[in-house]
This record gives C-alpha cells, sequence and structure tokens, in this order.
C-alpha cells in the first residue's frame, strides 16, 4: 500500500484549539510563527491519551515508565542507531535537559558556542546556566548553511567549554553531515570541550534525507557528546511534556545520573505516555505520512513564493516543517514580521530573535494544510505588491 500525504484538520477545528498558536491572534490572522502542527495526532497518541483518561490515570510519573525502552526501539528503526537503554533519561523538554547539562559540565561565566541564526531558547538557556554565549555564525555557502568549524576551533582553542549545537538547525532546516559532526566532535575532544546536541527535529529529516544523530559519528563523539530529542515536534506533543537525554558513554552517563531527581520528576505522565506511542513501531505509518506531506509542502512553498514574493530568499529545508526566508529585498525593516502580519493577517516569526542574522529575515511554519499555506503567501504577496504601490 502506497503512502498518502497526511491531511490537515480543517481550520475551524484547529481553531477551537487552545494552545500558543491558535491563541495568541484574532482569529482572522492566519498563524505561522510558533512551531505547533496543524494535523490530527497519530492514533496510538490519541488512544493512549484516551485510555489514560477513563480511568484517571492522571497521576505522578513512575521511576520507569518505558520512555527510554520506546526512544531505543525507534532510534533502531528510524536511523539504525544502537543505544544502551540505561544512557537514556527522561524530563520535561529538550530546553530543561539543555540548561541541567550545561549547569554539569561548565561553570558560570564559562563561554558556550552557538551558531547563529538559531532557535532564540538557545541564547536564554546558556544564561539561564550562567555561562556566556560566543556565537559562531552558520557559514553561509550559496547553495546552503554548513557549520564554521575554523570559527569554532577559534572558539574552543580561546577557552569556550561547550557547544550547543542545533542537528537538524533550526530555523535553516539544516541536517549537518556526518562529515561535520565528526569534525565537530574532534575539535571539542581536542580542546576538552562538550557537545550538547539539540536533535528534536531529527525524526522529521526529508524522506530523502539522511539525519544522522551526533553521537553515532565516531569515540570522540561518543566521550565529548550528551543529546536531548523528543517526540513533541514531530508528532505535536510539546504541551504533555516529555524529552529523552541520551549519552554514549559511561562517564557522561554518569554526569546525566547525577543531575538532580527533579530533573526527571518535571516529566508529564501524558507526556511520558505519548512518547511511548509515539515512538512505538504503530506510529511509524503515521510519521512516514507527515514525512509526506511535508515534502509536498517544501516544494510548494518555493513554487508560492516564487510566484507572489518573487524577491524572497528561501531555500527548501533538508528537515523539520519551518521555512527560513529573508524578505529584506521588501523594505519591511529589520523586522518584517510585524509589518507582514498587520498588512497581511499573517503571523510569522520574527527574524532578529535568531540572532543578528536574522535582519529581514521571517521564519514559517508550513506544517499545515495546502489551503492554508496557499492562503498565507498570498496575502503576503498582495501586501508586498500593496507596498510597492504605496512606496511608487
Amino acid at each position: 500500500m502506497s503512502i498518502q500525504p497526511l491531511d490537515a484538520l480543517p481550520l475551524e477545528t484547529l481553531r477551537r484549539r487552545s494552545s500558543t498558536k491558535w491563541r495568541s491572534y484574532p482569529h482572522d490572522v492566519i498563524p505561522m510563527f510558533v512551531a505547533e502542527t496543524d494535523f490530527a495526532l497519530a492514533e496510538p497518541i490519541t488512544r493512549a491519551l484516551r485510555e489514560a483518561v477513563e480511568i484517571g490515570d492522571t497521576g505522578y510519573t513512575p521511576p520507569q515508565p518505558g520512555v527510554a525502552e520506546a526512544f531505543v526501539g525507534f532510534a533502531e528503526r528510524r536511523w539504525g542507531w544502537t543505544v544502551d537503554p540505561r544512557r537514556v533519561r527522561w524530563t520535561g523538554d529538550v530546553m530543561m535537559g539543555v540548561v541541567e547539562l550545561l549547569r554539569a559540565t561548565v561553570s558560570p561565566g564559562d563561554r558556550v558556542v552557538v551558531n547563529p541564526p538559531v532557535y532564540p531558547p538557545f541564547f536564554d538557556t546558556v544564561a539561564e546556566a550562567g555561562a556566556i554565549v560566543e556565537e559562531v555564525p552558520l557559514t553561509d555557502t550559496g547553495a546552503g548553511w554548513e557549520l564554521d568549524l575554523d570559527g569554532i576551533e577559534r572558539s574552543l582553542a580561546g577557552g569556550a567549554r561547550a557547544v550547543l549545537l542545533c542537528n537538524p538547525h533550526n530555523p535553516t532546516g539544516t541536517v549537518h553531515t556526518a562529515e561535520s559532526l565528526r569534525a565537530l566532535a574532534s575539535l571539542a575532544h581536542r580542546y576538552g570541550a562538550v557537545v550538547i546536541s539539540d536533535e528534536i527535529h531529527g525524526p522529521i529529516a526529508g524522506v530523502d534525507v539522511v539525519f544522522t544523530p551526533f553521537l553515532t559519528v565516531s569515540p570522540e563523539a561518543a566521550a565529548v557528546g550528551y543529546v536531548v530529542t523528543s517526540a513533541s515536534k514531530a508528532y505535536n506533543l510539546a504541551g504533555l511534556k516529555c524529552a529523552v537525554i541520551v549519552t554514549a558513554s559511561e562517564a557522561n552517563a554518569d554526569v546525566v545520573r547525577g543531575l538532580p531527581w527533579e530533573v526527571e520528576w518535571r516529566t508529564g505522565l501524558f507526556g511520558a505516555l505519548t512518547t511511548i506511542a509515539a515512538f512505538s513501531p504503530e506510529s511509524d505509518a503515521w510519521l512516514d505520512s507527515l514525512l509526506l506531506r511535508l515534502d509536498i509542502n517544501r516544494g510548494l512553498l518555493q513554487d508560492l513564493l516564487a510566484e507572489h514574493l518573487p524577491l524572497a530568499r528561501y531555500r527548501v529545508p533538508e528537515a523539520g516543517f519551518l521555512a527560513w526566508i529573508d524578505v529584506s529585498a521588501y523594505g519591511w525593516g529589520d523586522d518584517p514580521a510585524d509589518p507582514i502580519r498587520e498588512g497581511s493577517g499573517v503571523a510569522l516569526h520574527h527574524g532578529p530573535f535568531f540572532g543578528t542574522e536574522g535582519v529581514g529575515h521571517v521564519r514559517l511554519n508550513f506544517g499545515c494544510g495546502p489551503d492554508v499555506l496557499r492562503e498565507a503567501v498570498t496575502r503576503v504577496g498582495a501586501f508586498a505588491r500593496q507596498s510597492v504601490l504605496a512606496a511608487g
């Protein structure tokens, strides 16, 4: 049986949701800013939640909820990654895991490398851990983005103690190559630094794109690395609070075991139950349908921008459902999201929130139905034409 692309829920149903995406703006605004998707949950997830509610299973998360075993199975099936379940722990979400790992591996005042443009909480979690952000922007090759390994080496040689990696990268959708990750691991090992890799978008790499978990690339990566990931982006479970922290060496596993016990207790019971359901083989067909839909939408967005916003610069992302778009040619200022929302009724994410490299950019969430995507880009295109007429 051939895979069919996943269909989004009807707009009238989506507007009944009470999450950030659907409660931040009036109903006449199309929300495409935050990383929530517009699809029905995978049936195993719905079933797990329904059964829990029916029996009042709303208490504390148990000491061994089964999250580790579920992730181990998923990693083996989807990526060929053999994970030791004894080296998998859980917490409330990826950023909770990141900040606790930073607290455990760097000292206050240490510098931590990030690669902007990058997910805005990266800046906040480094500060929350008492460390200092050191920016080494991605290199724009003209065809895509890649890690600036020379710049990272200069930072590590100058005393930076950690690299906070985004793999796949948010907002560009870049899937870092195994070679690039291997080189990063070698640098971190040489300079005695750690690499904390946020891999939350790994399950939604493109259909024909190879995603490489950082810990798998070399013995040096296993020695320096920590992975934090979650089912929440792929399966739209952010509000249920569950992520996993994975290590590949006994020394690093001991660091994770030494985290405060409250780190694990922050995991929501519904988060654990739905993570197990998401990572089960039963949900694989749903995920495959989602991946096909996202591949279609990536290409559709390219066509729509060419038609309605021909001056915009967009590269088809290799992973995820987030598009990084340079609209600086339209003269909407450093932060175009506000004028776009006010002029078109489409809410996009603010480019400068991702670092100075985001000036003139917006991030658009295409994890929706094609009709909504068409309507949104058509609206912004009409606003662009009005802007040109007004300026003329």
